[in-house]
């Protein structure tokens, strides 16, 4: 239901949009209450962020329309839905690295040929802004050097900047710390007992409950729901999102965990530009174990499954996976540590996983094409590959159940069911998994969880990296926080929590773990 409500910010009606055989949107009513937090999820390819783009004027539905404070409105360019107060932060930010904060912020809004005298207005302006909504910026630092929560709130200011009264923001938590979500949040807060209209795109529930007033469901392509926030909860709301119930959390025995099979000695890194992305870390994981690795992206943990994966090469120390040695000295290239029992789902799963041309059963084999199994002599044994891609494909519930489709034409949540399948099949002693459900629908998530938990119970030793808590809090037996290439501190996972991951990303240990840290196992 739409809430009872006269004043709206936005109301679309019937909006329909196409590319080619696609039908994106699909006769979409929303409304939006004036100054209200309103959430827009849904899963991938659901249509939330064609819906955006329509409302922000990057694209132009083929039907419907829209009103804006009650006036119509058919924006031809971003430059038309700024003028009309819309203002949009983008989840991977549009900002100038080597320019300052107030650089950036008036950069196409210079408002004259006078820079000095812009640049003097520009900044009284934001100061006020600023302290109006607690979004303090320091103004003349540049961009490159602030932390992604600051440049996030440059973002916003640039919105504000330009009057913005309705503020759209595309997964605006996706790079930030607990502690720097909660913040957001209180400018969010501000920012509508100001009056400004905020639309949030997400997936994460918890968020949409904590901050939002109303929240608007989409599944593919259409809206198949409207319900006031504190009317509603998690499991309604992903039932709505992926049309049947979704076991949310994850349920797993104790691990039981037994002998090392990973070991990392002092481990170093240098990447092509002299930079230290890995700086003299050691853990183990056990067989029978998942050890979650935690950061903010970008924080080293990319590189150390590049390094486990035999993708990069150390400069320093040394890994042992399970009895090999990986040194500066001793290289294992990814073809080895694939024969001496490792499996390595990917972060990306398009640029490290998958070849977008290939069909499904050639995608299936890919580095382990060199297998007696799949091979005959001198030639490919077809026939044993097209059978064991289609056992993997059933048993994953991979659809199209397809092993000739191309890859590029499975959904992200099938692809990355490939390639999990994939490399789980071949029962791997060792498994490395990076971002395992990064753009996956809920559906997914709850099958692929699962499977990394029955590894588990079968004494694999798993290190799991992600960005998302949640999963390392559902998933992981022990937990590594890494910042800026280092290891932090290790919590258990009856230790762990949301606030103490969250001051451990941001380099601060918690009083309560700071007697319990020695060397990280």
């Amino acid at each position: 239901m739409h809430v009872a409500q006269d004043n709206f910010a936005i109301e679309l009606k019937q909006i329909d949009k196409r590319f080619g055989a696609v039908h994106a949107n699909r006769a979409i009513d929303l409304q939006v209450p004036a100054g209200t937090i309103h959430g827009i999820i849904g899963e991938n390819g659901a249509g939330k962020s064609t819906l955006m783009s329509i409302i922000y004027g990057f694209y132009h539905a083929d039907v419907g329309s829209m009103l804006v404070n009650d006036q119509p409105y058919q924006p031809s360019n971003s430059q038309e839905a700024i003028a009309a107060g819309i203002g949009m932060v983008h989840q991977h930010f549009m900002l100038v690295e080597t320019f300052t904060v107030l650089e950036n912020i008036i950069l196409g809004a210079e408002g004259g040929w006078k820079l000095n005298e812009s640049l003097s207005s520009a900044r009284k302006k934001l100061q006020q802004i600023e302290k109006d909504y607690g979004l303090e910026v320091p103004l003349d630092a540049v961009v490159g050097d602030l932390p992604v929560g600051l440049q996030q709130r440059v973002e916003i200011l640039k919105a504000l900047y330009r009057d913005a009264k309705i503020l759209i923001l595309d997964e605006p938590t996706g790079v930030l710390t607990p502690q720097e979500a909660d913040h957001l949040f209180k400018i969010l807060d501000k920012l509508r007992a100001q009056g400004t209209t905020v639309m949030i795109i997400t997936h994460k529930l918890r968020e949409v409950l904590a901050i939002t007033d109303n929240v608007s469901v989409m599944r593919q392509g259409q809206m198949v729901g409207h319900v006031v926030t504190a009317e509603t909860n998690q499991e309604e709301l992903a039932e709505l999102m992926v049309g049947r119930k979704v076991r949310l959390k994850v349920e797993k025995e104790k691990a039981k965990p037994k002998s090392e099979l990973v070991k990392v000695n002092d481990l170093s890194y240098f990447d092509d530009a002299g930079v230290q992305r890995v700086k003299g870390i050691n853990f183990s994981v056990r067989a029978g174990e998942i050890v979650g690795i935690a950061g903010v992206s970008g924080n080293g943990q990319s590189e150390i499954l590049g390094l486990l994966s035999g993708i990069l090469q150390p400069d320093s120390g040394s890994i042992e996976l399970n009895g090999h040695t990986i040194s500066a000295e001793q290289h294992l290239d990814p073809q080895h540590i694939r024969y001496i029992g490792v499996g390595h789902i990917p972060e990306d799963r398009h640029k490290q996983g998958l070849i977008n041309k290939f069909e499904a059963k050639e995608a299936y084999i890919l580095g382990y094409h060199n297998l007696p199994k799949y091979n005959k002599g001198l030639l490919q044994d077809k026939a044993a590959i097209e059978e064991q891609c289609q056992i993997s494909m059933d048993k994953w519930d991979v659809r199209p159940n397809d092993v000739n489709l191309k890859t590029a034409n499975f959904s992200g949540g099938n692809q990355q069911k490939l390639v999990i399948a994939r490399e789980m099949e071949e029962n791997p002693d060792i498994l490395l998994v990076g971002q395992p459900t990064r753009g996956i629908d809920i559906g997914a998530i709850e099958y692929i969880h699962k499977q990394i938990i029955t590894a588990r119970d079968e004494d694999k030793a798993v290190l799991l990296v992600s960005v998302e808590l949640d999963e390392i809090l559902s998933l992981a037996d022990r937990i590594i926080v890494v910042f800026d290439g280092a290891i932090v501190g290790e919590v258990s996972a009856e230790q762990a929590d949301e606030k103490t991951l969250g001051l451990m990303m941001a380099n601060i240990l918690p009083e309560h773990l700071q007697s319990t840290q020695g060397e990280v196992s």
